[in-house]
């Protein structure tokens, strides 16, 4: 077994060292899937792009970011995919992927099921240079498969209709990433704004901040 540390809360999470097979240039994000494999549920995986603001409520539905559109560009046709020996057959090709950035899962049964395809697919699938598109069925579109095969209910935390409407209650950063690592005054807008809630609306956090003034050279 592989161990790492979560270096928020000193989790100790080890995960397998079965890697044989998967690309890590095509399945950047697929230690996550590993590590999820790994977690007993009820467990959330959370990317740190994401950032709640409110108390989450959780039951037994899946809880995902949000849904995403189906597009040749993204989402091609499950015949696009040189691993088509582990997609199930009957899964559909209609049900709308999960934006996984948020993704709550509330019982081990489901969890097995779905890190199992996912890495089934990951292992199986024939090299190439589409990253993204490898990337996003295994972990997303994946998601929302199993979850209507096994019947798991579902809900959402953002309309996917109405994800840049006004609202307080998330931060998801998306492609600003890379804008705020390019542009050094809006990485520390976005940190201040981000010290100036904290302290705001969640003083017992206020340790964050100090750390805040640090990322940003204070």
């Amino acid at each position: 077994m592989i161990g790492f540390t979560d270096v928020w809360n000193g989790i100790n999470v080890c995960v397998a060292d079965d890697l044989e097979g998967i690309d890590p240039l095509m399945f950047w994000a697929g230690g996550k899937l590993l590590a999820l494999r790994e977690v007993s549920a009820p467990v959330v995986m959370l990317d740190t792009d994401f950032i709640v603001w409110k108390t989450l409520n959780f039951g037994g539905e899946i809880i995902a970011a949000h849904r995403e559109n189906i597009s040749d560009g993204i989402y091609p046709p499950l015949g696009f995919f040189r691993a088509g020996a582990h997609i199930i057959p009957d899964f559909s090709e209609d049900v709308l992927p999960l934006n996984t950035a948020f993704f709550y899962v509330p019982d081990n049964d489901f969890k097995e099921f779905y890190t199992g395809q996912a890495i089934a697919f990951m292992k199986s699938a024939a090299k190439c240079d589409d990253y993204l598109k490898y990337m996003v069925f295994a972990e997303q579109r994946l998601a929302a498969m199993c979850a209507d095969y096994t019947g798991t209910p579902i809900k959402t935390l953002l309309d996917k209709d109405n994800l840049f409407y006004p609202q307080s209650d998330f931060t998801h950063l998306w492609g600003a990433k890379q804008a705020m690592r390019d542009h050094s005054e809006l990485r520390g807008d976005f940190l201040q704004k981000c010290r100036k809630r904290l302290l705001t609306e969640f003083p017992e956090y206020s340790y964050i901040a100090k750390i805040i003034n640090s990322l940003n050279g204070e």
